[in-house]
Parts: C-alpha cells; structure tokens; sequence
C-alpha cells in the first residue's frame, strides 16, 4: 500500500506532525538586566571547511573560501567585538574546532561563548536518529575539552530540525536551541504538547548573512543584495526591538562576514545600536538564563 498524500491525512496525523515540536509559553521578560531596553544577541557561525567536507568537496577551491573565515574573518571580528564590548556566542562545529587549533581558546578567552554545531555540519534531517545523536554527543564532548566547559546551547547545522533533534537536545541536558522560527523573542519547546523546559532563542533568514551574500560559481547562487542593502535591513530590525523591548538577534559567518565591505556593515551596525541608551549586549547563554530568571 502506497504512502498517504498530505491531502488525504487524518486530523490525528496532521496535527500530529505539527505538534511533535511547538512553540510554548512566551519567554520575553518584563525587564533586561540593568534596566536595559533591548538584548543583542550576536552570532556566528564557525563552520569554515565543514560544509565542503560534509559534502565531499574535498579540493582546495571550497576549502580555501571556508580556511578564510579561520584565517582572516575570525580575527576581524574578535578584534570588532572587543571594540563594543560586545560578548557573543560562536557556535562551531567539532571538526572546525579540531581544524584550527587555539580557536576555541580564543573564544573563551575573550568572553564569549562556545556553543553546539553539528560534528561536521552535518544534513541531520537526513541521518538515521542514532548517527545524529552520536555525532551530537561526539561534538559536545569535544567542545567540552577544547573550551574547557560543557556547550549549555545548540543551533543544528543549516538550522536542520529532524524528529529526534529536541530529545537528543534534552539528553545533552542543554538549556537552549537557536534553530527554530516561531517567534521574536524565546520561547519554550513543547514536545508533542508538553513542557520541555528547552528555551528556543528564534533565528530567521532576515537576520542571516548567507542568503544575502553566498556565491557558487556552478549555480544560480550569488549575492544579489549589496551589503548596504543587509544594513539598512539589519538596522530596521534593531529599530523594531529596541522599540518593542525585545531581542536582536543575527547569525553571521566568519567566512562571510568577515570580507572587508561586510564588516564595514557590520561595523556600522554596532555603531548605530551602540548609539542607544540601554542596550545589553549578552551571549545566547545569558540571555537564556536571564528569561528563565524572569519567568513566572
């Protein structure tokens, strides 16, 4: 017998499916530490040769393009983030970690927090649930040693969200993910319905550098929007939360943010959002522990 067509479901399937992960109860605080009105939640990517990798491309064209954001993007933006006083979280592959020695090092030794990404920023939608579960506790345990602390947050690689994700997640025992959309502001998982005490801190494309400034020479992938564009972008978003007492929040990537007319953007940016009263700058981790603080 042939697999159902979605249209031909039952009310128990569909909602099924749409409540095995599901947005909870709203986490937005009544205040921001400090008296601050809006949290800035900075992130970046690590991931450098692993997506070549995971994908076979094992020629040095792909894997110089990711070796730059190690090499050139990593140090501008530590540099850059020193400058605001800006602490961010940098979630890194294990395999990327593993590949530039001392990285990891570099991000703790500056504040900032070290947090899950995949073994080698693998498809996990795509993996049978025991090779994504121990690959996710193969990279925590590395994590662990590398930075000396235990990653308490996960964002799945290309924010891949599989049936297992949230309870591979839970056994990890981490307070976090930030790979999920249904919201500004975080949110608690439910799993089919129920609690989880998992706190989403959302992401979104809007807030991404890559849909805006990735290339690939073989197909019709290209950087159609100029990095002026991303900032007048970016900047509205600010605007907005800052106005609504919320969270800004960006996902960015050494190897792409890091080229020199994108952090003259990202330069701009922080200047323009350090130029408003109130505003905390926190790690992902912090602002976790901060909503769940507040939570009543």
């Amino acid at each position: 017998m042939s697999e159902q067509e979605p249209w031909q479901w039952d009310e128990p399937t569909w909602r099924g499916h749409v409540d095995r992960v599901r947005a909870g109860r709203p986490l937005r605080p009544a205040s921001w530490p400090g008296g601050a009105k809006v949290a800035v939640a900075l992130s970046f990517d690590s991931d450098h040769e692993t997506p070549a990798l995971r994908d076979g491309e094992v020629l040095p064209g792909k894997l110089a393009q990711g070796e730059y954001g190690a090499r050139v993007g990593v140090p501008r933006i530590l540099r850059l983030l020193a400058r605001y006083e800006a602490p961010a979280s940098f979630f890194m592959p294990a395999v990327s970690a593993l590949l530039h020695h001392g990285e990891v090092k570099s991000y703790v030794d500056a504040g900032h927090e070290v947090a899950l990404h995949g073994w080698i920023h693998e498809r996990n939608t795509r993996l049978p649930a025991e090779n994504e579960r121990e690959l996710a506790l193969r990279a925590a345990d590395t994590l662990e040693r590398l930075a000396g602390v235990r990653p308490v947050g996960i964002r799945t690689p290309s924010w891949d969200f599989s049936a297992h994700t949230l309870r591979i997640t839970r056994e990890l025992g981490l307070r976090y993910d930030s790979s999920l959309m249904a919201d500004d502001d975080c949110y608690e998982l439910l799993a089919d319905g129920e609690p989880t005490g998992v706190v989403e801190l959302p992401v979104e494309w809007i807030g991404d550098d890559a849909p805006y400034f990735m290339m690939d020479r073989f197909a019709s992938l290209r950087p159609y929007t100029p990095p002026r564009g991303v900032l007048g972008i970016w900047r509205d978003e600010f605007d907005a939360a800052y106005v609504e007492g919320g969270i800004f929040q960006l996902t960015m990537h050494p190897h792409i943010i890091g080229h020199r007319s994108r952090i003259a953007v990202l330069t701009e940016l922080l200047e323009h959002i350090a130029g408003h009263e109130g505003v905390w700058f926190a790690t992902h981790a912090q602002i976790v522990d901060h909503v769940l603080q507040e939570a009543p």
